[in-house]
């Protein structure tokens, strides 16, 4: 193998690409990055950066002679618009084609949008953007109140800006953390002053606010759209990779011969869980990098890549830590703390097992205590006994 292709300058592509040198790669090399920056960090886009608390240059990932260190060809500012697995090369917007050998997937996703615009929040820029209309009397909408719109939210609060927190679910992050605890996380929001509106539909952003679908007007001076996002995938039409929320890969994350994905846009069956996933968190990207870059340059010594998925969240003064595959689970026990406190943890069952645990307001070795019982799908009631309170 003497040519590869990474396709995604942010942490899973720059994780596989140094990956690769570590394990011994010495042939050529090629990162191909949509943005014009440096590969950087996402996750302070919606907390430090956005409160003015840090500047752009501390989130790059890596000092220049790290990356001059990789002896990399560096594609940044060029999007890929094209993958030709037959004659394996990848197509760029500048009209060339590199050629591979072995090639990662790391594309990432962008986020859903609504009729008119608003901001996003996903790019260094995006951030920027939104940040520079964020100031004491000013009015932000947001609509989606998952993690990152609440994020969003708790930041602007404590800039002074009135919030409007907008969501088409009864209960925000039922979906992935259950009714109760959805419902606990909420009331944080309420009580530093954020107004949320629950069991409403957005029909589209205008220059005066947000317009429901029932025709009221929310005012507003800035809009933020958190409502999910999509897989980078249109770029593979007509390769012959498997596309369906995510490229498909089998559980060593391999998609087509000598073609791998990871990061957010790689969809495939965790062995430890038994479902087909697609993370899009922070530690999952680099871990699922440096998988995908030692199962190609090592096919005949593959392992699956079965992490146990690890999340976190910071709003206001609350600490959210979580292991495991929360979504769809069964029952929620919590086994130590109080919901009402907001200082509390959280177990979730998915048949009789353990499928995972969150911690509020927790010292971090508390919640990995429990990290294990998720690893091994320790049997639910045995692992709660009589200590949980279900939820």
């Amino acid at each position: 193998m003497r040519r590869i292709v990474v396709v995604g300058a942010s942490a899973a592509g720059l994780a596989a690409a140094e990956t690769l040198r570590r394990e011994g790669y010495t042939g050529a090399l090629t990162l191909v990055g949509d943005e014009p920056h440096a590969p950087y960090d996402r996750p302070p886009l919606s907390k430090q950066l956005l409160a003015a608390e840090w500047e752009p240059d501390r989130l790059t990932l890596r000092r220049p002679e790290d990356l001059t260190a990789l002896d990399a060809d560096l594609r940044l500012g060029t999007e890929a618009t094209a993958l030709d697995t037959a004659a394996r090369t990848v197509r760029l917007a500048d009209g060339t084609d590199v050629p591979y050998d072995g090639l990662i997937v790391a594309t990432g996703v962008r986020p859903r949008r609504l009729p008119g615009g608003g901001h996003v929040l996903r790019t260094l820029d995006d951030a920027l953007a939104l940040r520079a209309g964020l100031r004491p009397g000013r009015h932000l909408a947001v609509v989606g109140a998952g993690f990152l719109g609440a994020e969003a939210a708790a930041v602007a609060r404590g800039l002074g800006c009135e919030v409007t927190l907008l969501e088409p679910a009864p209960v925000p992050l039922a979906h992935a953390v259950g009714e109760e605890v959805g419902r606990v996380l909420s009331r944080a929001h309420q009580e530093h002053g954020v107004t949320l509106r629950t069991g409403v539909s957005v029909a589209e952003v205008t220059g005066a606010g947000v317009r429901l679908a029932d025709g009221e007007l929310v005012a507003a001076d800035e809009t933020l759209v958190a409502v999910g996002s999509l897989p980078n995938t249109e770029w593979l039409a007509g390769s012959g990779l498997g596309v369906g929320d995510g490229v498909l890969c089998d559980e060593y994350l391999e998609a087509a011969p000598g073609v791998y994905a990871a990061g957010d846009v790689a969809r495939w069956t965790h062995p430890l869980f038994c479902v087909s996933m697609r993370i899009e968190h922070r530690t999952n990207a680099a871990e699922q990098g440096m998988a995908a870059a030692r199962n190609l340059l090592n096919p005949g010594a593959r392992k699956p890549f079965a992490p146990v998925p690890y999340f976190w969240s910071d709003q206001y003064d609350m600490k959210i830590q979580a292991f495991g595959h929360l979504r769809g689970h069964e029952e929620v026990a919590v086994v130590e703390g109080d919901l009402a406190e907001r200082r509390f943890v959280a177990v979730y069952r998915t048949g009789d097992r353990v499928s995972g645990v969150l911690g509020v307001g927790v010292a971090p070795k508390v919640i990995r205590e429990w990290r294990q019982a998720v690893a091994k799908g320790a049997p639910f009631l045995s692992s709660v006994g009589g200590t949980g309170k279900e939820t």
